[in-house]
Protein backbone atom coordinates (compact mmCIF):
# COMPACT_ATOMS: atom_id res chain seq x y z
CA UNK A 1 0.00 0.00 0.00
CA UNK A 2 1.39 3.28 -1.03
CA UNK A 3 0.43 6.97 -0.54
CA UNK A 4 0.05 7.96 -4.48
CA UNK A 5 -0.23 11.85 -5.17
CA UNK A 6 -1.54 12.29 -9.21
CA UNK A 7 -1.35 15.64 -10.87
CA UNK A 8 -4.31 15.93 -13.35
CA UNK A 9 -6.08 13.11 -11.54
CA UNK A 10 -9.69 14.24 -12.44
CA UNK A 11 -8.09 14.03 -16.28
CA UNK A 12 -9.55 11.31 -18.60
CA UNK A 13 -5.90 9.39 -18.31
CA UNK A 14 -5.45 10.35 -14.60
CA UNK A 15 -9.13 9.24 -13.35
CA UNK A 16 -8.74 5.54 -14.88
CA UNK A 17 -5.11 5.64 -12.88
CA UNK A 18 -7.11 6.69 -9.72
CA UNK A 19 -9.63 4.07 -9.99
CA UNK A 20 -6.66 1.03 -10.64
CA UNK A 21 -4.47 2.74 -8.03
CA UNK A 22 -7.49 2.64 -5.15
CA UNK A 23 -8.17 -0.78 -6.53
CA UNK A 24 -4.66 -2.43 -5.50
CA UNK A 25 -5.21 -0.84 -2.10
CA UNK A 26 -3.26 2.44 -2.75
CA UNK A 27 -4.08 5.51 -0.92
CA UNK A 28 -4.56 8.76 -4.00
CA UNK A 29 -4.61 12.17 -3.52
CA UNK A 30 -5.12 13.90 -6.46
CA UNK A 31 -4.54 17.46 -7.49
CA UNK A 32 -5.86 19.27 -10.41
CA UNK A 33 -6.99 22.78 -11.54
CA UNK A 34 -9.97 21.40 -13.44
CA UNK A 35 -8.48 23.50 -16.80
CA UNK A 36 -9.45 19.87 -18.85
CA UNK A 37 -10.62 17.67 -16.22
CA UNK A 38 -13.62 17.24 -14.40
CA UNK A 39 -14.72 16.20 -11.14
CA UNK A 40 -17.27 14.43 -13.11
CA UNK A 41 -14.46 11.74 -13.86
CA UNK A 42 -13.65 11.06 -10.05
CA UNK A 43 -16.76 11.87 -7.95
CA UNK A 44 -17.62 8.05 -8.09
CA UNK A 45 -14.50 7.45 -6.15
CA UNK A 46 -15.41 10.58 -3.23
CA UNK A 47 -16.48 7.74 -0.94
CA UNK A 48 -13.85 5.44 -1.42
CA UNK A 49 -11.55 5.02 1.46
CA UNK A 50 -7.89 6.34 0.82
CA UNK A 51 -9.27 8.97 -1.99
CA UNK A 52 -8.74 12.97 -1.69
CA UNK A 53 -8.87 15.60 -4.32
CA UNK A 54 -7.37 19.12 -4.09
CA UNK A 55 -8.34 21.66 -6.54
CA UNK A 56 -5.34 23.33 -7.22
CA UNK A 57 -2.62 24.14 -9.95
CA UNK A 58 0.71 22.55 -9.68
CA UNK A 59 2.15 25.07 -11.93
CA UNK A 60 2.27 27.45 -8.32
CA UNK A 61 3.96 26.80 -4.64
CA UNK A 62 3.20 22.44 -4.34
CA UNK A 63 2.69 20.92 -1.39
CA UNK A 64 1.52 17.84 0.71
CA UNK A 65 0.91 17.09 4.03
CA UNK A 66 1.99 13.87 5.40
CA UNK A 67 3.91 10.68 3.69
CA UNK A 68 4.32 10.69 -0.30
CA UNK A 69 5.49 7.25 -1.78
CA UNK A 70 4.42 7.63 -5.39
CA UNK A 71 3.93 11.14 -7.25
CA UNK A 72 2.73 10.78 -10.65
CA UNK A 73 2.83 14.08 -12.98
CA UNK A 74 0.00 13.72 -15.52
CA UNK A 75 -1.44 17.42 -15.34
CA UNK A 76 -1.62 18.96 -18.78
CA UNK A 77 -3.54 20.11 -21.17
CA UNK A 78 -3.18 16.88 -24.17
CA UNK A 79 -4.93 17.66 -27.18
CA UNK A 80 -4.40 20.48 -29.98
CA UNK A 81 -7.95 22.01 -29.23
CA UNK A 82 -6.88 22.24 -25.56
CA UNK A 83 -3.00 23.42 -25.76
CA UNK A 84 -3.73 25.86 -28.76
CA UNK A 85 -6.19 27.94 -26.60
CA UNK A 86 -4.22 27.26 -23.54
CA UNK A 87 -0.27 27.39 -24.86
CA UNK A 88 1.14 29.31 -21.74
CA UNK A 89 -0.79 27.51 -19.06
CA UNK A 90 0.49 24.36 -21.23
CA UNK A 91 4.37 25.51 -21.21
CA UNK A 92 4.21 26.38 -17.38
CA UNK A 93 2.62 23.03 -16.45
CA UNK A 94 5.18 21.50 -18.36
CA UNK A 95 8.23 23.15 -16.73
CA UNK A 96 7.05 24.85 -13.54
CA UNK A 97 4.44 22.37 -12.57
CA UNK A 98 7.36 19.65 -13.59
CA UNK A 99 10.20 21.36 -11.41
CA UNK A 100 7.44 21.68 -8.21
CA UNK A 101 6.54 18.33 -8.08
CA UNK A 102 10.12 16.68 -8.52
CA UNK A 103 10.54 19.04 -6.14
CA UNK A 104 7.63 17.17 -3.59
CA UNK A 105 9.30 13.74 -4.86
CA UNK A 106 12.91 14.83 -3.44
CA UNK A 107 11.66 16.08 -0.39
CA UNK A 108 9.26 13.15 0.31
CA UNK A 109 11.62 10.18 -0.85
CA UNK A 110 9.09 9.31 -3.13
CA UNK A 111 9.46 7.78 -6.75
CA UNK A 112 8.54 9.98 -9.46
CA UNK A 113 6.39 9.06 -12.68
CA UNK A 114 5.97 11.27 -15.69
CA UNK A 115 3.66 11.14 -18.34
CA UNK A 116 5.28 12.32 -21.40
CA UNK A 117 4.03 11.93 -24.91
CA UNK A 118 4.80 10.78 -28.35
CA UNK A 119 4.56 14.25 -29.42
CA UNK A 120 8.15 14.66 -28.37
CA UNK A 121 9.05 12.67 -31.51
CA UNK A 122 7.11 16.02 -33.42
CA UNK A 123 6.33 15.24 -37.08
CA UNK A 124 8.70 12.03 -37.20
CA UNK A 125 11.05 11.03 -39.72
CA UNK A 126 11.77 7.72 -38.64
CA UNK A 127 9.00 5.13 -38.35
CA UNK A 128 7.71 3.38 -36.23
CA UNK A 129 9.21 5.49 -33.30
CA UNK A 130 11.80 4.20 -30.77
CA UNK A 131 13.44 5.62 -27.80
CA UNK A 132 16.19 6.10 -29.15
CA UNK A 133 14.73 8.95 -31.58
CA UNK A 134 15.10 12.83 -30.69
CA UNK A 135 12.59 13.47 -32.93
CA UNK A 136 11.73 16.22 -35.68
CA UNK A 137 9.82 19.14 -33.35
CA UNK A 138 8.94 22.73 -34.61
CA UNK A 139 9.95 24.49 -31.43
CA UNK A 140 8.30 28.04 -32.78
CA UNK A 141 5.31 26.56 -34.30
CA UNK A 142 1.82 26.15 -32.20
CA UNK A 143 2.12 22.62 -31.28
CA UNK A 144 5.61 23.73 -29.93
CA UNK A 145 4.22 24.47 -26.91
CA UNK A 146 3.29 20.80 -25.83
CA UNK A 147 6.07 18.85 -27.63
CA UNK A 148 8.82 21.72 -26.32
CA UNK A 149 7.01 21.69 -22.67
CA UNK A 150 6.97 17.50 -22.87
CA UNK A 151 10.80 17.39 -23.87
CA UNK A 152 11.34 20.06 -21.29
CA UNK A 153 10.15 18.30 -18.36
CA UNK A 154 11.84 15.10 -19.56
CA UNK A 155 15.08 16.49 -19.82
CA UNK A 156 13.76 18.07 -15.77
CA UNK A 157 13.32 14.49 -14.60
CA UNK A 158 16.38 12.59 -15.91
CA UNK A 159 18.45 15.70 -14.38
CA UNK A 160 17.00 15.25 -10.64
CA UNK A 161 17.63 11.70 -11.62
CA UNK A 162 21.64 12.39 -11.89
CA UNK A 163 22.06 15.26 -9.48
CA UNK A 164 19.27 14.39 -6.76
CA UNK A 165 19.55 10.32 -7.38
CA UNK A 166 15.69 10.29 -7.44
CA UNK A 167 13.96 7.07 -8.32
CA UNK A 168 12.00 8.06 -11.85
CA UNK A 169 9.68 6.70 -14.52
CA UNK A 170 8.96 8.28 -17.95
CA UNK A 171 6.42 6.87 -20.27
CA UNK A 172 5.42 8.17 -23.94
CA UNK A 173 2.31 8.21 -24.68
CA UNK A 174 0.37 7.14 -28.09
CA UNK A 175 -3.07 8.25 -28.69
CA UNK A 176 -4.92 6.46 -26.18
CA UNK A 177 -8.63 6.68 -25.92
CA UNK A 178 -11.69 5.75 -24.26
CA UNK A 179 -14.33 6.36 -21.72
CA UNK A 180 -14.12 9.92 -19.96
CA UNK A 181 -12.76 11.38 -23.11
CA UNK A 182 -14.49 14.69 -23.82
CA UNK A 183 -16.82 14.82 -26.29
CA UNK A 184 -15.41 18.12 -27.00
CA UNK A 185 -11.80 17.91 -26.41
CA UNK A 186 -11.01 17.90 -30.76
CA UNK A 187 -9.07 14.20 -30.34
CA UNK A 188 -9.86 12.56 -33.37
CA UNK A 189 -11.64 9.71 -32.16
CA UNK A 190 -13.82 11.46 -29.67
CA UNK A 191 -14.31 13.60 -33.05
CA UNK A 192 -15.71 11.02 -35.12
CA UNK A 193 -17.27 9.35 -32.67
CA UNK A 194 -19.43 12.30 -31.38
CA UNK A 195 -20.25 13.18 -34.89
CA UNK A 196 -21.32 9.62 -36.17
CA UNK A 197 -23.30 9.50 -32.99
CA UNK A 198 -25.22 13.19 -34.09
CA UNK A 199 -25.74 12.07 -37.52
CA UNK A 200 -22.94 15.16 -38.24
CA UNK A 201 -20.34 15.05 -41.26
CA UNK A 202 -17.08 13.46 -40.04
CA UNK A 203 -14.12 16.11 -40.13
CA UNK A 204 -11.09 14.80 -42.04
CA UNK A 205 -8.20 17.06 -42.14
CA UNK A 206 -5.86 17.03 -45.14
CA UNK A 207 -6.29 14.45 -47.31
CA UNK A 208 -6.85 11.47 -44.74
CA UNK A 209 -4.02 9.66 -45.86
CA UNK A 210 -1.87 10.63 -42.20
CA UNK A 211 -2.00 7.93 -39.56
CA UNK A 212 -2.29 7.23 -35.83
CA UNK A 213 -1.89 4.17 -33.48
CA UNK A 214 -4.76 3.79 -30.87
CA UNK A 215 -4.32 2.36 -27.74
CA UNK A 216 -7.45 1.98 -25.35
CA UNK A 217 -7.65 3.03 -22.35
CA UNK A 218 -7.53 -0.18 -20.35
CA UNK A 219 -4.07 -1.39 -21.74
CA UNK A 220 -2.36 2.17 -21.34
CA UNK A 221 -3.08 1.91 -17.48
CA UNK A 222 -1.63 -1.26 -17.42
CA UNK A 223 1.07 -0.35 -19.28
CA UNK A 224 1.71 2.59 -16.65
CA UNK A 225 1.47 -0.12 -13.56
CA UNK A 226 3.88 -2.48 -15.46
CA UNK A 227 6.77 0.48 -15.80
CA UNK A 228 6.02 1.82 -12.38
CA UNK A 229 6.95 -1.64 -11.06
CA UNK A 230 9.41 -2.26 -12.77
CA UNK A 231 13.19 -1.81 -12.83
CA UNK A 232 13.73 0.83 -15.38
CA UNK A 233 13.40 4.47 -15.52
CA UNK A 234 12.18 4.67 -19.37
CA UNK A 235 11.81 6.54 -21.69
CA UNK A 236 9.15 3.47 -22.92
CA UNK A 237 6.93 3.66 -25.67
CA UNK A 238 3.24 2.73 -24.06
CA UNK A 239 0.85 2.31 -27.10
CA UNK A 240 -0.78 0.40 -29.81
CA UNK A 241 1.15 -0.43 -32.67
CA UNK A 242 -1.96 -1.07 -35.05
CA UNK A 243 -1.69 1.95 -37.34
CA UNK A 244 -4.55 3.39 -39.14
CA UNK A 245 -4.99 6.13 -41.64
CA UNK A 246 -7.76 8.53 -40.89
CA UNK A 247 -9.67 7.33 -43.45
CA UNK A 248 -9.37 3.80 -42.11
CA UNK A 249 -10.58 5.18 -38.89
CA UNK A 250 -13.46 7.33 -40.14
CA UNK A 251 -14.85 3.73 -41.73
CA UNK A 252 -14.30 1.83 -39.11
CA UNK A 253 -16.12 4.43 -36.27
CA UNK A 254 -19.06 4.98 -39.16
CA UNK A 255 -19.44 0.83 -38.92
CA UNK A 256 -19.50 0.40 -35.32
CA UNK A 257 -21.97 3.29 -35.13
CA UNK A 258 -24.27 2.48 -37.75
CA UNK A 259 -23.88 6.25 -39.00
CA UNK A 260 -24.76 7.02 -42.21
CA UNK A 261 -22.68 10.67 -41.73
CA UNK A 262 -20.82 11.49 -44.87
CA UNK A 263 -17.20 12.62 -44.50
CA UNK A 264 -15.91 16.26 -44.91
CA UNK A 265 -12.55 17.31 -45.87
CA UNK A 266 -11.01 20.56 -43.97
CA UNK A 267 -7.07 22.10 -44.60
CA UNK A 268 -4.08 19.78 -42.42
CA UNK A 269 -3.45 21.87 -39.14
CA UNK A 270 0.03 23.44 -38.82
CA UNK A 271 3.06 20.92 -38.18
CA UNK A 272 0.37 17.90 -38.06
CA UNK A 273 2.54 14.66 -37.65
CA UNK A 274 2.32 12.88 -40.92
CA UNK A 275 2.46 9.68 -39.09
CA UNK A 276 2.59 7.78 -35.77
CA UNK A 277 3.68 4.46 -34.43
CA UNK A 278 5.39 3.11 -31.34
CA UNK A 279 8.31 0.70 -31.34
CA UNK A 280 7.69 -1.23 -28.66
CA UNK A 281 10.74 -3.33 -28.88
CA UNK A 282 12.17 -1.90 -25.61
CA UNK A 283 8.62 -1.93 -23.55
CA UNK A 284 7.80 -5.39 -24.75
CA UNK A 285 11.53 -6.73 -23.79
CA UNK A 286 11.66 -4.60 -20.48
CA UNK A 287 7.72 -4.59 -19.40
CA UNK A 288 6.36 -7.85 -20.88
CA UNK A 289 3.40 -5.89 -21.98
CA UNK A 290 1.66 -5.58 -25.31
CA UNK A 291 -1.82 -3.98 -25.72
CA UNK A 292 -4.75 -6.45 -25.91
CA UNK A 293 -7.68 -4.54 -27.10
CA UNK A 294 -8.52 -4.33 -31.06
CA UNK A 295 -9.48 -0.75 -31.82
CA UNK A 296 -12.75 -2.33 -32.70
CA UNK A 297 -13.33 -3.75 -29.81
CA UNK A 298 -12.48 0.13 -27.82
CA UNK A 299 -14.31 1.86 -30.31
CA UNK A 300 -17.17 0.04 -29.33
CA UNK A 301 -16.99 0.84 -25.41
CA UNK A 302 -16.21 4.49 -26.39
CA UNK A 303 -19.17 4.65 -28.30
CA UNK A 304 -21.79 3.83 -25.64
CA UNK A 305 -19.70 6.03 -23.30
CA UNK A 306 -20.47 8.98 -25.72
CA UNK A 307 -24.13 7.78 -26.13
CA UNK A 308 -24.70 7.38 -22.86
CA UNK A 309 -23.10 10.95 -21.80
CA UNK A 310 -25.00 12.71 -24.90
CA UNK A 311 -27.77 11.32 -23.99
CA UNK A 312 -28.78 9.54 -27.08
Amino acid sequence: MARVVITGGAGFLGSHLCDRLLDRGDEVVVLDNLSTGAVANVEHLFERPGFTFVEHDVSTYLWVPGPVDLVMHFASPASPVDYLELPIQTLKVGSLGTHNTLGLAKAKGAKYFLASTSEVYGDPEIHPQPETYWGHVNPIGPRGVYDEAKRFAEAMTMAYHRVHYLDVRIVRIFNVYGPRMRPGDGRVVSNFLVQALKGEPLTVYGDGSQSRSFCYVDDEIRGFLALLDADTTGPLNIGNPGEFTMLELADLVLEVTGSSSQVVFEDLPVDDPKQRKPDLTRTSAELGWKPEIALREGLQATAEYFRRRLGL
